[in-house]
C-alpha cells in the first residue's frame, strides 16, 4: 500500500482518535485542521460509507487501513459502532485566511499579549500539520515563538483545561531565543536583548519568568507591536471568510456600534483596537459573531488593556465591560 502524504494524515488523524466525518456536495471527507487561520480537510475520493456514524463520539477509536481490490478500506470502530469507508484516493482540501482581525477573549489581564501568544500558536499549528508550504516566511519565522516560553508560559490564551501540556513548559529552543533576539534588535530593545544573551546562555526558568513580567512594560512596547506588525502584515495577505448575508448584517451592525464606541473612548486619549470573534465557514463550532473593543491603558510602568464586548443596542454604555 503506497503511504502518501494523505494517508499519513489519516493516520496521524486516527492516532489522536479523532474522526469527524462530513457529508457535503464533493462527497466524505475529514475535518483535519481547523482554526482562525485554516480550514481544511481530508476527502475522500469516490468514496461510501457502511455502518452507523456516531457523530457525538468522544471516547477511543479502533482504525485499521487496508487496500483491496484497487481501493483503500477503513474501518473506524466508536465504542460498539463500526463504520467502514471506501475510497479510491484521499485529496488535501485547505482554505486559507486572514486572522489577523481575529481575537478571543477567553483569559484576563494583558489580553494583548495573550492574543500574539495565539495567533503565533495558531501558526505553529499551520505549520506543523499542513508544511512551509502554506505558511509564508514571516508566518514560518513567527511560529517559532511558541516555543518561547516568556510569553507562552506567562501569558496563555486558553484556561489550563484546554492546554496542551508541555513535558518541560520552561524548555525554550535556540530558534526562539534567536527569532526573539532579532526582532529586540529591530526594535532597539538593548534592555530585552541584554536578558536573552542572559538567557540564551542560562536558560532556566527564574530568567524565563523574569523576562515574561518585563514584557507588559512600556519600555518594551515596541518590540511587543514590532512583532503584532509582522503578523499583520503576514495575516493581510490571505481573504478575509465571506458568511452569508445574515452573519454578514451581523457583523456590519457590531462594527458599526464599534466604531461609534471607538470613537467615544478616543476622546478621553485612550488607543482602542477592534477584533472580531467568527465561527467557522465549513463546520459547526461554539463561536458565534462577536466583536470586541481592546483599550490600552498604561498603569505605572505596566501597559493593560480592557475589553469590552460591543452589543449594537447598547453603544452608549459599553456592555460587558471587564
Amino acid at each position: 500500500m503506497t503511504v502518501t502524504k494523505e494517508i499519513r494524515m489519516l493516520e496521524e488523524l486516527l492516532s489522536q482518535d479523532q474522526f469527524e466525518l462530513q457529508k457535503t456536495e464533493d462527497g466524505l471527507r475529514l475535518i483535519y485542521l481547523m482554526n482562525d487561520a485554516v480550514e481544511s480537510f481530508l476527502l475522500f475520493i469516490n468514496g461510501r460509507m457502511t455502518g452507523n456514524y456516531r457523530e457525538d463520539y468522544e471516547g477511543e477509536l479502533g482504525a485499521s487501513l487496508s487496500r483491496e481490490n484497487n481501493e483503500y478500506v477503513l474501518v473506524v470502530e466508536q465504542g460498539d459502532q463500526v463504520v467502514t469507508v471506501f475510497f479510491q484516493d484521499l485529496n488535501l482540501q485547505v482554505y486559507l485566511y486572514d486572522y489577523g482581525e481575529i481575537g478571543h477573549f477567553w483569559m484576563e489581564g494583558y489580553e494583548y499579549l495573550r492574543q500574539m501568544e495565539y495567533k503565533i500558536a495558531i501558526l505553529r499549528d499551520k505549520l506543523e500539520y499542513l508544511g512551509e508550504a502554506y505558511c509564508v516566511e514571516a508566518e514560518r519565522e513567527l511560529a517559532a515563538l511558541a516555543d518561547f516560553p516568556p510569553l507562552n508560559s506567562c501569558y496563555p490564551a486558553v484556561s489550563k483545561a484546554y492546554r496542551v501540556e508541555r513535558e518541560n513548559p520552561w524548555n525554550v529552543t535556540e530558534q526562539a531565543i534567536a527569532v526573539m533576539k532579532k526582532y529586540a534588535g529591530e526594535a532597539g530593545d538593548r534592555s530585552f536583548l541584554k536578558w536573552l544573551h542572559l538567557y540564551e546562555r542560562f536558560p532556566v526558568k527564574w530568567i524565563g519568568k523574569h523576562l515574561g513580567k518585563i514584557l507588559h512594560q512600556n519600555r518594551h512596547q515596541a518590540l511587543f507591536l514590532g512583532i503584532w506588525e509582522k503578523m499583520q502584515q503576514a495575516a493581510s495577505g490571505y481573504p478575509k471568510r465571506e458568511f452569508d448575508e445574515q452573519v454578514t448584517q451581523t457583523f456590519c451592525q457590531l462594527q458599526k456600534a464599534a466604531n461609534l464606541r471607538r470613537e467615544q473612548i478616543e476622546k478621553t486619549g485612550k488607543k482602542v483596537w477592534i477584533f472580531r470573534e467568527e465561527p467557522f465557514l465549513f463546520a459547526e463550532d461554539s463561536i458565534e459573531c462577536g466583536v470586541y473593543l481592546l483599550i490600552w491603558e498604561r498603569k505605572g510602568r505596566n501597559t493593560q488593556t480592557v475589553i469590552e464586548k460591543v452589543e449594537v443596542e447598547e453603544i452608549k454604555s459599553g456592555s460587558d465591560k471587564r
